[in-house]
């Protein structure tokens, strides 16, 4: 059908096993994270709260990983902002929106097929190296498969 557009979407299984990365790395760090998985709609696929991770920053994982979806990183998104008064001003005032450290869109074959994003940490370093070690899971699936 021409009205019709097939898309890619990040499947259940994988958005579990980047969970489960990215919650490794955070125990070999020493930290508690809370990681969101959003497919590329940004309805979540999966979601942990790792014991003692703050309450907080559960919103700010949901955030940064919906934000990752215009298909950069939340620290890329900031560098492109910063610079820009408007921009800096305004984009904060959006409801999911997240300029720090810690999102990343999930791409397979350059197409966006979902986002994560990692917030919990002492350190926004702490959340980055937590959502690498999930998207290398994605990189290692694609390779495979």
């Amino acid at each position: 059908m021409a009205n019709v557009v097939k898309k890619q979407s990040i499947s259940s299984e994988l958005a579990q096993k980047m969970m489960n990365a990215a919650v490794a790395k955070a125990r070999e760090l020493g930290v508690s994270e809370n990681v969101t998985i959003l497919d590329d709609g940004g309805n979540l696929k999966a979601f942990s709260r790792m014991d003692g991770a703050p309450i907080p920053t559960i919103e700010m994982a949901q955030n940064k990983a919906y934000t990752a979806l215009l298909g950069v990183s939340t620290q890329e998104f900031f560098n492109f902002i910063k610079g820009d008064p408007s921009l800096l001003a305004g984009v904060p005032t959006l409801a999911r929106m997240a300029a720090w450290g810690g999102g990343f869109p999930i791409k397979v074959d350059g197409e966006i097929v979902g986002a994560i994003g990692v917030s919990g940490a002492p350190t926004v370093q702490n959340d980055v190296d937590c959502a690498r070690a999930a998207l290398a899971v994605v990189t290692n699936a694609v390779a495979a498969g």
